[in-house]
Protein backbone atom coordinates (compact mmCIF):
# COMPACT_ATOMS: atom_id res chain seq x y z
CA UNK A 1 0.00 0.00 0.00
CA UNK A 2 1.47 3.18 -1.01
CA UNK A 3 2.17 6.01 1.83
CA UNK A 4 1.89 9.83 1.28
CA UNK A 5 4.37 12.06 2.06
CA UNK A 6 4.05 13.99 5.19
CA UNK A 7 2.71 17.41 4.10
CA UNK A 8 5.64 19.36 5.93
CA UNK A 9 7.98 17.57 3.50
CA UNK A 10 5.81 19.30 0.92
CA UNK A 11 6.26 22.85 1.99
CA UNK A 12 9.88 23.06 2.80
CA UNK A 13 10.64 21.36 -0.56
CA UNK A 14 8.52 24.60 -1.53
CA UNK A 15 10.55 27.20 0.61
CA UNK A 16 13.51 25.86 -0.20
CA UNK A 17 12.98 26.39 -4.04
CA UNK A 18 11.36 29.98 -3.05
CA UNK A 19 15.22 30.50 -0.95
CA UNK A 20 16.99 29.74 -4.08
CA UNK A 21 14.70 31.71 -6.54
CA UNK A 22 15.13 34.37 -3.91
CA UNK A 23 18.72 33.82 -3.89
CA UNK A 24 19.53 33.85 -7.50
CA UNK A 25 17.36 37.27 -8.00
CA UNK A 26 19.69 38.77 -5.70
CA UNK A 27 22.77 37.77 -7.23
CA UNK A 28 21.17 39.14 -10.23
CA UNK A 29 20.83 42.36 -9.13
CA UNK A 30 24.22 42.10 -7.26
CA UNK A 31 25.62 41.67 -10.61
CA UNK A 32 23.57 44.02 -12.87
CA UNK A 33 24.52 46.86 -10.45
CA UNK A 34 28.14 45.74 -10.91
CA UNK A 35 28.30 45.99 -14.40
CA UNK A 36 26.79 49.30 -14.54
CA UNK A 37 28.32 50.92 -11.41
CA UNK A 38 31.14 48.83 -10.70
CA UNK A 39 31.98 46.74 -7.55
CA UNK A 40 32.98 49.73 -5.20
CA UNK A 41 29.79 51.68 -5.68
CA UNK A 42 27.46 48.83 -5.40
CA UNK A 43 25.86 49.13 -1.97
CA UNK A 44 23.46 46.67 -0.17
CA UNK A 45 20.91 49.24 0.32
CA UNK A 46 20.71 49.68 -4.15
CA UNK A 47 20.94 45.91 -4.34
CA UNK A 48 17.77 45.19 -2.24
CA UNK A 49 16.00 48.11 -4.20
CA UNK A 50 16.44 46.26 -7.32
CA UNK A 51 15.09 43.25 -6.17
CA UNK A 52 12.08 45.26 -3.98
CA UNK A 53 13.24 43.69 -0.75
CA UNK A 54 14.87 45.40 2.61
CA UNK A 55 18.51 45.06 2.88
CA UNK A 56 17.61 42.90 5.96
CA UNK A 57 16.41 39.80 3.44
CA UNK A 58 19.30 39.83 1.93
CA UNK A 59 21.42 38.87 4.97
CA UNK A 60 18.99 36.34 5.64
CA UNK A 61 20.06 34.59 2.52
CA UNK A 62 24.16 35.82 2.36
CA UNK A 63 25.87 35.58 5.65
CA UNK A 64 27.62 39.27 4.06
CA UNK A 65 28.66 41.50 1.67
CA UNK A 66 31.45 39.33 0.95
CA UNK A 67 29.57 36.25 0.56
CA UNK A 68 27.34 37.64 -1.87
CA UNK A 69 29.89 38.88 -3.92
CA UNK A 70 31.72 35.66 -3.60
CA UNK A 71 28.53 34.11 -5.11
CA UNK A 72 28.26 37.09 -7.88
CA UNK A 73 31.55 35.63 -8.88
CA UNK A 74 30.89 32.27 -9.16
CA UNK A 75 28.65 34.14 -11.84
CA UNK A 76 31.37 35.49 -14.25
CA UNK A 77 33.47 32.91 -13.47
CA UNK A 78 30.82 30.11 -15.02
CA UNK A 79 31.11 32.46 -18.01
CA UNK A 80 34.89 32.54 -18.13
CA UNK A 81 34.90 29.09 -18.00
CA UNK A 82 32.68 28.32 -21.46
CA UNK A 83 34.79 31.12 -23.34
CA UNK A 84 37.57 29.45 -22.21
CA UNK A 85 36.81 25.59 -22.94
CA UNK A 86 35.27 27.01 -26.45
CA UNK A 87 39.05 29.11 -27.20
CA UNK A 88 40.51 25.68 -25.97
CA UNK A 89 39.31 23.90 -29.30
CA UNK A 90 40.95 20.03 -29.48
CA UNK A 91 42.63 19.60 -32.13
CA UNK A 92 45.18 22.86 -32.35
CA UNK A 93 49.12 21.84 -30.88
CA UNK A 94 48.95 22.85 -27.24
CA UNK A 95 50.86 26.33 -27.57
CA UNK A 96 48.13 27.65 -29.93
CA UNK A 97 45.38 26.23 -27.61
CA UNK A 98 47.32 28.35 -24.87
CA UNK A 99 47.56 31.65 -27.07
CA UNK A 100 43.92 30.70 -27.79
CA UNK A 101 42.74 30.96 -24.03
CA UNK A 102 45.16 33.77 -23.14
CA UNK A 103 43.09 35.82 -25.65
CA UNK A 104 39.48 34.70 -24.24
CA UNK A 105 40.95 35.39 -20.85
CA UNK A 106 41.84 39.49 -21.90
CA UNK A 107 38.64 39.79 -24.33
CA UNK A 108 36.87 38.38 -21.51
CA UNK A 109 37.71 40.55 -18.76
CA UNK A 110 38.20 43.75 -20.99
CA UNK A 111 34.37 42.65 -21.42
CA UNK A 112 33.95 42.49 -18.11
CA UNK A 113 36.04 44.86 -16.25
CA UNK A 114 33.81 44.08 -12.85
CA UNK A 115 35.00 40.63 -13.30
CA UNK A 116 38.35 41.83 -12.36
CA UNK A 117 37.40 44.22 -9.61
CA UNK A 118 35.13 41.33 -8.05
CA UNK A 119 37.95 39.00 -8.69
CA UNK A 120 40.70 41.00 -7.08
CA UNK A 121 38.56 42.09 -4.29
CA UNK A 122 38.60 39.06 -2.82
CA UNK A 123 42.12 38.28 -3.50
CA UNK A 124 42.94 40.96 -1.38
CA UNK A 125 41.86 38.81 1.61
CA UNK A 126 43.77 36.06 3.47
CA UNK A 127 42.60 32.69 3.84
CA UNK A 128 41.40 32.53 7.38
CA UNK A 129 38.99 36.05 6.34
CA UNK A 130 37.31 34.31 4.07
CA UNK A 131 36.71 31.82 5.92
CA UNK A 132 35.25 33.84 8.40
CA UNK A 133 33.33 36.04 6.72
CA UNK A 134 31.94 33.13 3.82
CA UNK A 135 30.23 30.02 4.69
CA UNK A 136 31.47 26.54 3.78
CA UNK A 137 29.05 25.68 1.18
CA UNK A 138 29.89 29.85 -0.73
CA UNK A 139 33.18 28.73 -0.94
CA UNK A 140 32.86 25.61 -2.22
CA UNK A 141 31.11 27.01 -5.15
CA UNK A 142 33.36 29.68 -5.66
CA UNK A 143 36.37 26.97 -5.27
CA UNK A 144 34.33 24.91 -8.09
CA UNK A 145 34.08 27.58 -10.66
CA UNK A 146 37.64 28.80 -10.45
CA UNK A 147 39.25 24.99 -10.65
CA UNK A 148 36.79 24.54 -13.08
CA UNK A 149 38.32 27.58 -15.20
CA UNK A 150 41.35 26.43 -14.36
CA UNK A 151 41.34 22.78 -14.78
CA UNK A 152 40.81 23.92 -18.72
CA UNK A 153 44.54 25.60 -18.86
CA UNK A 154 45.55 22.89 -16.36
CA UNK A 155 44.92 20.36 -19.34
CA UNK A 156 46.34 22.61 -22.21
CA UNK A 157 49.54 22.48 -20.29
CA UNK A 158 49.66 19.07 -19.72
CA UNK A 159 48.64 17.53 -22.87
CA UNK A 160 51.53 20.14 -23.83
CA UNK A 161 54.29 18.09 -21.41
CA UNK A 162 52.60 14.59 -22.62
CA UNK A 163 53.65 15.64 -25.97
CA UNK A 164 56.65 17.00 -25.15
CA UNK A 165 56.00 20.59 -25.94
CA UNK A 166 56.00 22.05 -22.61
CA UNK A 167 58.45 21.85 -19.92
CA UNK A 168 56.06 22.48 -16.70
CA UNK A 169 56.95 20.65 -13.38
CA UNK A 170 53.92 21.66 -11.92
CA UNK A 171 50.70 22.17 -14.17
CA UNK A 172 48.46 23.28 -11.48
CA UNK A 173 50.70 25.98 -9.84
CA UNK A 174 51.47 27.81 -13.23
CA UNK A 175 47.82 27.71 -14.09
CA UNK A 176 47.04 29.35 -10.79
CA UNK A 177 49.99 31.71 -11.12
CA UNK A 178 48.85 32.53 -14.44
CA UNK A 179 45.38 33.36 -13.40
CA UNK A 180 46.25 35.68 -10.67
CA UNK A 181 48.86 37.18 -12.90
CA UNK A 182 46.22 37.64 -15.70
CA UNK A 183 44.15 39.17 -13.04
CA UNK A 184 46.59 41.88 -12.67
CA UNK A 185 47.63 42.27 -16.32
CA UNK A 186 43.73 43.00 -16.81
CA UNK A 187 43.55 45.72 -14.53
CA UNK A 188 47.02 47.36 -16.27
CA UNK A 189 44.65 47.18 -19.86
CA UNK A 190 41.75 48.93 -18.23
CA UNK A 191 43.94 51.42 -16.61
CA UNK A 192 45.79 51.63 -20.16
CA UNK A 193 48.96 53.76 -18.42
CA UNK A 194 52.56 52.67 -18.16
CA UNK A 195 54.66 53.77 -15.59
CA UNK A 196 58.45 54.71 -17.20
CA UNK A 197 61.46 57.26 -16.47
CA UNK A 198 61.99 59.40 -19.13
CA UNK A 199 65.73 59.98 -18.34
CA UNK A 200 67.24 59.08 -14.73
CA UNK A 201 65.19 59.79 -11.86
CA UNK A 202 62.08 61.86 -13.94
CA UNK A 203 58.98 59.95 -14.66
CA UNK A 204 56.95 59.81 -17.45
CA UNK A 205 53.43 57.86 -18.29
CA UNK A 206 52.85 56.18 -21.76
CA UNK A 207 49.64 54.01 -22.92
CA UNK A 208 49.35 50.58 -23.29
CA UNK A 209 46.42 48.65 -25.00
CA UNK A 210 44.83 45.69 -24.33
CA UNK A 211 46.13 44.09 -27.47
CA UNK A 212 49.32 44.61 -26.16
CA UNK A 213 48.40 43.14 -22.86
CA UNK A 214 47.60 40.19 -23.95
CA UNK A 215 50.78 39.67 -26.21
CA UNK A 216 52.74 40.14 -23.02
CA UNK A 217 50.68 37.16 -21.13
CA UNK A 218 51.02 34.71 -24.30
CA UNK A 219 54.79 35.80 -24.38
CA UNK A 220 55.56 35.17 -20.28
CA UNK A 221 53.55 31.93 -20.82
CA UNK A 222 55.35 30.42 -23.59
CA UNK A 223 58.54 31.53 -21.53
CA UNK A 224 57.23 29.81 -18.22
CA UNK A 225 56.23 26.47 -20.58
CA UNK A 226 59.56 26.08 -22.18
CA UNK A 227 59.14 27.64 -25.76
Amino acid sequence: MATRAPATDGRRTAAAARRRVREQEIIAATRALFDQRGVRDAQIDDIARAVGINRAIVYRHFSGKEELFALTLVEYLDELREALEAAAAPGAPPTERLTAIIGAFVEYGGTHPAFVDCAQTLMRRSGPELLDEISESALFRLGRAISSCLAVLIGVLEEGVARGDFRVGNPTLLANTLYASGLGALQLARVGILVMEESPGVPTVGTISADQVRDYLVTSALALVGR
